[in-house]
């Protein structure tokens, strides 16, 4: 791989002041190489960024603990991606939308909700469960919290606990992911955004709606080393599973479309390509962090950041990320 050329790139992000600080690893085989340098914060001071510091990994949430859980209760057979999202959810009344459809984020499910930061956990659950389905339901993906968010009540309808709390238990303990966290110590977490409302926010978590839904949120919360980040990714490129979370037959499905249509989504994640066609998962984060990887070639790539941080307006640390993962996936 021209490991040289990603490197320059990511600690470009750096230096161009595109982020604060990165902490970010590349996998290749057996090998896997990590760097961290930069700043942990920049305002209201300026603090170091260190090894094993705690990233809120928004959405990556979804990926690592929520569909990873999901595809669990469907290996044991108490669910199935076909399953009718209305059968879990009374207040949802579309019977056309499947557990697949969330996945892969073509439920259509939309619709504005009035003053939404401001409900209570009860009036957001009620407001994100009434939301109607769009007429572009199963033709085109359009990424969205709501799905996961419903995955995340039908996982609480099978354990009778709060999502977060079985995330932990079925997934990060057996998966010996010790660093990893939905409540985060503050001095050992990397600072996100600095908002009127909720001043630097650092050690929760920074997404709006997993602020109000807390514990009973699947689509963001989780804090994660790089650390960690590592063991997950080294979990999903190996044949060999000493848990019983997921067997390599579901694992390998995940690198393939799962959408009516061919729309280039799998279950979870999102699906990128190199020019042989070979398949690689993956997700990102609203805060600034992705994860890349290809079992076939068994790389990947890792990219930690607060781009958020001080402010959510960033948009070229998003142009530069699309570029550095289509360069990654090219790569020979």
């Amino acid at each position: 791989m021209r490991k040289q050329e990603i490197k320059k790139e990511l600690k470009q992000l750096v230096s161009d002041k595109v982020v604060p600080g990165i902490s970010y690893a590349i996998i290749d085989k057996n090998n896997v190489e990590t760097h961290v340098f930069g700043k942990s914060q920049i305002i209201p001071i300026k603090k170091e960024l260190r090894y094993g510091m705690l990233y809120d990994v928004a959405s990556l949430t979804k990926v690592v603990g929520t569909t990873t859980l999901i595809l669990n209760l469907v290996e044991k057979g108490r669910l199935s991606l076909n399953d009718k999202v209305a059968d879990f959810i009374p207040l949802f009344d579309d019977q056309r939308v499947t557990v697949r459809h969330l996945l892969t984020h073509t439920s259509a499910i939309s619709g504005y909700i009035p003053h939404r930061d401001e409900l209570n956990r009860k009036e957001l659950l009620d407001a994100l469960d009434s939301l109607k389905v769009g007429d572009w339901f199963d033709k085109k993906v359009v990424y969205t919290d709501v799905g996961l968010i419903m995955l995340g009540q039908m996982i609480e309808s099978f354990y009778h606990e709060p999502v977060q709390k079985t995330i932990t238990e079925k997934i990060l303990e057996p998966l010996n992911l010790k660093e990893s966290t939905f409540n985060p110590q503050k001095q050992f977490s990397v600072p996100t955004e600095i908002t009127d409302k909720r001043g630097l926010i650092q050690g929760e978590v920074h997404d709006p709606k997993a602020f109000v839904l807390k514990e009973h949120c699947a689509s963001a919360g989780l804090f994660m080393t790089l650390n960690d980040l590592i063991k997950f990714a080294n979990w999903i490129l190996s044949d060999e599973h000493e848990n019983d979370i997921l067997t390599n037959q579901t694992i390998n499905s995940l690198f393939k479309d799962w959408t009516t249509n061919h729309l280039q989504r799998s279950l979870g994640w999102d699906l990128r390509f190199s020019p042989d066609q070979t398949p690689w998962i993956y997700h990102t984060g609203y805060t600034g962090t992705f994860i890349l990887l290809s079992k076939k070639y068994q790389q990947g790539l890792i990219v930690l950041t607060n781009r958020v941080h001080p402010s959510s307006n960033n948009q070229e640390f998003l142009d530069r990320r699309d570029k550095i993962v289509s360069k990654f996936v090219k790569f020979d």
